[in-house]
C-alpha cells in the first residue's frame, strides 16, 4: 500500500531569522528603556524598542498555518502541552520560589493567600511570577481555536476579518496591570483583573497572529510588499510619530501598530535577500541559533532582568534628568541587555548539556530548547 503521509515540510531560512529578530526584539522591549514618565525620551525608547511581541505572535500564527498541513487537534494539542505548557510550568519555579519566599521585593499581589491558590493564580495568568509569561495564557486559547482557525480558513472567511482585527488591535490596548491600583481590589479582583489583562493581550494580538497565517498562506505577497517596502517605511514612521506625541500628550501609546508595519517590512527585506543571508554564513548561524533557543529565551530572561534591576538598584526604565544621566542610562541599558540575552543563553546551553548528559532527549520539555 502506498505511503500517503505529507512529506515534512522544511522551516524556510528567512522565517528562520524572522524568529531570531523577533526574540531579539522582546528583550530589547524589556531592557532598553530609558526616561521618565510621560517624557519623549521614554516614549522614544518605548515606541523604538518595546511591542515585540507582536512579531512573537505573528510568528506563531505563521508557522501554525505552514504545519497545519500535518494538523490533528488531539495530537496539536498534545504536542503544544509537552513543548509549551510543560517548559512553562518548570521555567516558572524560580519565580513561584520568588513571589512565596519574597512577596513584597517581587511583588505579589496575592501574598497571604492559601500558597496552593496562589500557585494556580500565577500559572493561569503568567504575569506575577514571570512577567512575560502572561503571553502563555493568552496563546493557549489560540491553541485551543486552532481548529476553528482552519475551519475558518477553509471557508475563506477569515483573512475576510483581518482588516476587522487590525482595527481592533489599533483601538483596543492591551491594558495595564501595574500592582499600585491592583492592591485596591480583593484578591478574587485582582485575579480577573489579571485574567482580563491577558483575554486583553487575546484580543488586542488576534490581528498579529491571523496575519502571521495569512502571509504563511500567500507566501507571494511578501514580494508584492517589497515592492512598496518605502512607501510602507514612511507609514511606520508616522505612525510611530504620532504614537510618541500620543504617549507624550495623554501617556497612552500603541507599540503594535508601528510593529505590524514593521512585520511586514522586515519579514519582506529578509525573503527578498534570504540568498544573500544565507552566504553569510556566521551570521545566519548565529541567528539560527538564536531561533532556536528563542522560546527558552523567552522562558527565562526575566529572572535575570529582575536580578540586574535589584542588583544595581534600576527600575524596568532607567530615569534620565540630564546629559550625564542620560548617557549612564543608555549604557546600562546596552549593558542590561548584553547580560541578560549572554546570561539567559549560557543557563539555557548549560542546562541542554546537563540534560542530554542525564539522557534526556526531548530538552524542550524542560526548557523550551
Amino acid at each position: 500500500m502506498q505511503n500517503t503521509a505529507p512529506q515534512k515540510k522544511p522551516l524556510l531560512n528567512y522565517i528562520n531569522v524572522f524568529r531570531g529578530l523577533a526574540i531579539i526584539m522582546i528583550l530589547l522591549g524589556h531592557t532598553m528603556q530609558v526616561g521618565n514618565p510621560n517624557t519623549i525620551e521614554r516614549c522614544l525608547s518605548f515606541e523604538i524598542f518595546a511591542g515585540g511581541t507582536a512579531l512573537f505572535v505573528f510568528i506563531a500564527g505563521y508557522l501554525f498555518q505552514y504545519l497545519s498541513y500535518k494538523f490533528e487537534y488531539k495530537n496539536y494539542l498534545k504536542k503544544k502541552w509537552q513543548n509549551v505548557i510543560i517548559p512553562y510550568f518548570i521555567t516558572a519555579i524560580p519565580g513561584v520560589i520568588a513571589c512565596l519566599t519574597v512577596p513584597l521585593i517581587y511583588k505579589n499581589p496575592f501574598f497571604g493567600l492559601n500558597p496552593i491558590y496562589q500557585i494556580g493564580m500565577f500559572l493561569t495568568t503568567g504575569r506575577v511570577h514571570n512577567v512575560p509569561t502572561w503571553f502563555i495564557p493568552m496563546i493557549v486559547i489560540f491553541f485551543i481555536l486552532s481548529s476553528l482557525l482552519l475551519y475558518l480558513e477553509r471557508k475563506k472567511i477569515l483573512y475576510k476579518i483581518l482588516p476587522i482585527l487590525i482595527l481592533i488591535t489599533l483601538f483596543v490596548p492591551r491594558g495595564d496591570i501595574e500592582p499600585d491600583w491592583v492592591m485596591n481590589l480583593d484578591y478574587w479582583g485582582r485575579y480577573f483583573a489579571y485574567i482580563k489583562y491577558v483575554l486583553m493581550g487575546f484580543v488586542h494580538f488576534a490581528s498579529s497572529y491571523i496575519l502571521g497565517m495569512y502571509f504563511s498562506s500567500h507566501d507571494e505577497k511578501i514580494d508584492e510588499f517589497f515592492k512598496f517596502r518605502h512607501v510602507l517605511i514612511a507609514l511606520m514612521l508616522i505612525v510611530s510619530a504620532f504614537d510618541v506625541y500620543l504617549g507624550y500628550k495623554t501617556g497612552n501609546m500603541n507599540g503594535t501598530a508601528s510593529k505590524l508595519l514593521f512585520t511586514v517590512i522586515a519579514l519582506s527585506y529578509l525573503k527578498h535577500y534570504d540568498e544573500k543571508i544565507k552566504s553569510m554564513v556566521k551570521f545566519n548561524k548565529l541567528m539560527d541559533i538564536t531561533a532556536k533557543y528563542s522560546f527558552g529565551l523567552f522562558f527565562i530572561h526575566w529572572y535575570f532582568i529582575f536580578a540586574f534591576n535589584y542588583f544595581f538598584n534600576l527600575k524596568s526604565a532607567i530615569p534620565i534628568y540630564d546629559i550625564q544621566s542620560g548617557i549612564i542610562a543608555i549604557l546600562l541599558s546596552i549593558a542590561r541587555f548584553l547580560v541578560v540575552f549572554g546570561l539567559s543563553f549560557l543557563v539555557l546551553f548549560a542546562a541542554k548539556k546537563g540534560l542530554n548528559a542525564i539522557g534526556v532527549k526531548n530538552t524542550r520539555t524542560f526548557t523550551g530548547v
